[in-house]
């Protein structure tokens, strides 16, 4: 073999090697930093594989790359079932191994995301990750119920394999400011976001929890009763909290749609931005992988949760107040029954 062909081979090899990282091929991902994905029915395994894959990265996602996915997410919600064939041909992109079950999909990766759209799935598709071992990430909303949220966190604990779970919309614009004190003490807050129902979930579970995320991230944990007032375009549930502070999400459902939200503090009044996308979500995910130390109290997530809960139950009781200390009782008594530890 001359030198001359021998250079024309490096030649096209660095060319094809050029043109697969201008695709945002992962390449030669560092063990430790290998994510995988369970669930191609949603549009967020997508931009969190784009964004984590791509040659532009930098330094933002720590060197994790998404390696290999698991598809099957939904089984019978339509809408979501008939994003996996598109889905699982358009993350093949960015080098994705496509993998026949979960069980494979551990055995090539270190952390995972759980991005299955269906909630009702969550905890059954979570345990065996936790009994692997990794650390784990899973998408809004963390179950279809209180619950199972609450036998994931449970299972967790058993394993010692530390897991949380957020909307994007935690991370809404101006919602920094509210953390850093800019307003003072936060003395009561109202959000708003779509709010479409889907039957196999609890009303405020499907989407409504993008409005409620911010809520409990302004306000905090510590909300006692919910009130609930349902039409056939609107939700509003107000919550009073203990020290008599009240915060309410408002759902939308005619109408324009979009998130927002007001935050009434001690010095300011801050109103809530935009849609921040999914980078500062993803950022946290990644200092999660890197560290296992949860960036908000699992109580926290719970209470989300409860809220949602107790709204479903205020509107099948006509309006009346319901608390969330009797949601949380009946939530934890079931929890029990659902796995064996």
């Amino acid at each position: 073999m001359t030198k001359r062909w021998i250079s024309i081979k490096a030649g096209v090899l660095a060319t094809v090697m050029a043109l697969l990282s201008g695709f945002g091929i992962a390449q030669n991902v560092t063990k430790g930093k290998r994510v995988g994905i369970i669930g191609l029915d949603t549009s967020h395994s997508i931009a969190f594989t784009k964004a984590m894959n791509s040659p532009t990265a930098g330094d933002s996602f720590l060197g994790y790359k998404v390696v290999a996915a698991y598809p099957q997410g939904s089984l019978d919600i339509q809408s979501s079932v008939d994003r996996i064939e598109g889905y699982t041909k358009e993350i093949q992109n960015y080098d994705v191994e496509i993998v026949a079950s979960i069980e494979e999909l551990l055995t090539k990766v270190d952390v995972v995301l759980l991005e299955t759209n269906d909630g009702r799935r969550h905890l059954e598709q979570a345990l065996p990750v936790l009994k692997a071992g990794k650390r784990l990430f899973i998408d809004k909303p963390m179950a279809a119920s209180l619950s199972d949220a609450m036998a994931i966190f449970d299972a967790a604990e058993h394993y010692n394999v530390p897991v949380f779970s957020a909307s994007s919309l935690r991370y809404i614009a101006k919602m920094d400011e509210v953390a850093s004190g800019k307003a003072g003490k936060v003395l009561g807050a109202e959000t708003f976001s779509p709010c479409k129902l889907e039957p196999t979930h609890p009303d405020f579970f499907w989407y409504g929890i993008h409005g409620v995320e911010p809520l409990f991230t302004a306000m905090g944990t510590g909300c006692k009763t919910v009130v609930r007032v349902s039409t056939a375009d609107t939700d509003m549930a107000i919550g009073t909290w203990s020290d008599g502070r009240i915060g309410s999400f408002r759902g939308l459902r005619g109408g324009k749609a979009g998130y927002g939200g007001v935050v009434f503090g001690e010095k300011e009044i801050i109103t809530l931005g935009s849609y921040n996308g999914y980078n500062p979500l993803l950022e946290e995910i990644v200092r999660f992988f890197e560290s296992g130390v949860l960036p908000f109290p699992k109580e926290e997530t719970l209470e989300i949760l409860a809220f949602m809960e107790a709204a479903d139950w205020s509107k099948k009781k006509g309006g009346i107040p319901v608390s969330m200390e009797d949601v949380m009782k009946k939530a934890e008594k079931e929890s029990k029954k659902k796995i064996k530890l």
